[in-house]
């Protein structure tokens, strides 16, 4: 299946009907066969439960999100209940996703959906893109898998199939050039499913072909997790819940890290609304 190639045609003809329609056939194919037709957020229509899973997906493995949406989504049902809970809830439903500044930016979020959109998220990319921790990708998604907009967009899994099936021979490819193939290859009636269909195609992808996506001046490769800021971030925050107060010592002692990471770590996490500090060393989890 991957070694199709729809590139030769592309550098001789430039886009032209015949090759959309058997691009889509392909696509389509692969999807009814191969898809991910089990995952809960995709047997739901409703934009707070998709918009919950497409923030959970930034960064996170598919099987990791499993888990832990269904647990999230019971205890905040809807967006008035994310909104209303304390961040120290929402922090603890979120443990074991990483990135946990996306659960804070998801409560905030539907706060301003509550307070803004009377508790509906609203269907347009541009309004949903204007929504804390909302980006470009996101909203799009938002927008396709929730109201099946007929939106354009580019994302990691979508741009690693244009790249892998149009690109084949250049060795770097820019988001303009792919852009014009997403937006004549786009099935405007089935834009949900069709997201969808690349999304999985492009997982597959990355395990069967490596990454093509090295060929993209917008490629960023990941940091590394362990030993990052990233991993003592999470530890002190996970030590923080289940204590409600500490000191950078004893933080320091509990988690194995080095006290000056941790007050660092501190510092940066009460800024960014995480913790509060009494002045005198001590920091107590925002409730």
């Amino acid at each position: 299946m991957f070694e199709t190639d729809f590139s030769a045609r592309f550098a001789g003809e430039g886009i032209t009907p015949s090759l959309i329609a058997d691009f889509q056939s392909f696509v389509f194919s692969y999807y009814t066969k191969a898809g991910r037709h089990d995952m809960q957020w995709r047997h739901t229509k409703d934009p707070y439960l998709i918009a919950v899973s497409e923030v959970m997906l930034q960064q996170t493995q598919v099987p990791r999100v499993a888990q832990i949406f269904p647990r999230f989504i019971e205890q905040f049902p809807n967006a008035a209940a994310l909104a209303n809970a304390s961040d120290a809830d929402v922090l603890s439903a979120w443990q074991g996703m990483g990135y946990n500044r996306r659960a804070l930016y998801l409560k905030r979020m539907c706060r301003t959906v509550v307070d803004e959109f009377a508790g509906v998220f609203p269907a347009l990319p541009a309004d949903l893109e204007k929504l804390p921790g909302i980006g470009k990708a996101t909203s799009c998604s938002i927008a396709a898998f929730a109201y099946n907009a007929p939106v354009v967009f580019i994302e990691t899994n979508i741009r690693r199939v244009f790249i892998h099936f149009f690109f084949r021979g250049k060795e770097t490819v820019d988001d303009a050039e792919i852009l014009p193939l997403v937006k004549a290859a786009l099935p405007l009636a089935r834009s949900r499913e069709w997201y969808w269909a690349l999304m999985d195609l492009g997982t597959d992808m990355k395990k069967a072909v490596g990454n093509p996506n090295r060929k993209s001046r917008q490629y960023v490769k990941q940091s590394a997790f362990e030993g990052s800021n990233r991993q003592v971030r999470g530890a002190v925050l996970k030590i923080m819940l289940q204590k409600g107060t500490a000191s950078a010592e004893e933080l320091s002692t509990v988690s194995g890290y080095d006290t000056d990471a941790v007050s660092a770590v501190l510092s940066d996490m009460e800024k960014e609304g995480f913790f509060v500090s009494s002045g005198d060393g001590i920091y107590q989890v925002i409730r």
